[in-house]
């Protein structure tokens, strides 16, 4: 038996929990695959035949498919929980360059931390969860990524779009494209050069804005967490509580 459940949706990519309680040692019919994407186990272990060849699927090995790609899967453990990530083919190709992806991939310590921090960001997913995802496919399957001074320039434009609240700075993903270069190369080359992620450097804009409007008098902090970008007034809270050691309520004692 095989149920789903969807984490977040982007228009550039899904993520969703899949577990399977199947216990047949044998093969599943051939079937093609229908989306490109990365699968994580989560917990337990199958057999996945693929593009590379039949592959032990578990805590340190994950896999990339192509649409198409002919899969057939077996579960002699007894049955497994799994992180599915499913890319748009815009995506997969700014994240890939043309280059040929492969079917299996090592999970490292770095893969499987940026895993987890993947799925405590679904609340986020232009910014927080985008980076996280990019990272993680980026780490898994090892890009090649730029460097030099044409970064230092992208890095230089992101920062002064993110400064001005510029529509493209809305994400990572439509940031990268409005810059033409992978989001992988983005967010690597931001935290290169300024020191901290992109997204915790956007977020210390709008805790900087936060700030702004409490001197200011603006007291609803619902009404502040939508107009800031905030999923919801929690999400505020807990990214102010991270950068400043307090919560928006303290802030609103200190500064009224």
């Amino acid at each position: 038996m095989r149920t789903a459940s969807r984490l977040l949706a982007h228009p550039d990519f899904r993520v969703s929990v899949v577990r399977c309680r199947d216990d047949h040692t044998g093969w599943s019919a051939p079937e093609p695959a229908g989306a490109y994407g990365l699968v994580l186990t989560r917990r337990g272990a199958f057999r996945r035949a693929g593009r590379d060849g039949d592959t032990w699927v578990g805590p340190t090995v994950a896999y990339l498919s192509v649409p198409g790609e002919e899969e057939r899967f077996a579960h002699p453990a007894g049955g497994d929980e799994c992180t599915s990530v499913h890319l748009s083919q815009r995506l997969w190709r700014e994240l890939f360059d043309d280059r040929p992806a492969p079917g299996t991939v090592h999970v490292d310590g770095h893969v499987d931390l940026a895993h987890r921090l993947l799925l405590r960001d679904v609340a986020d997913p232009d910014h927080a969860a985008a980076e996280r995802l990019v990272r993680l496919v980026g780490r898994a399957a090892a890009p090649v990524t730029g460097g030099g001074g044409p970064d230092r320039r992208v890095v230089e434009r992101a920062r002064a779009a993110l400064h001005d609240d510029a529509p493209e700075a809305a994400g990572l993903l439509p940031l990268a494209r409005a810059l033409g270069v992978s989001p992988y190369r983005l967010s690597r080359a931001f935290q290169a050069r300024v020191g901290v992620p992109l997204t915790r450097y956007r977020n210390g804009l709008r805790v900087a804005r936060l700030l702004d409007r409490i001197e200011q008098g603006q007291v609803r902090l619902a009404e502040l967490a939508g107009e800031l970008g905030f999923a919801d007034q929690a999400h505020l809270t807990r990214t102010v509580r991270a950068h400043l050691g307090h919560t928006p309520g303290e802030l609103r004692r200190l500064l009224g």
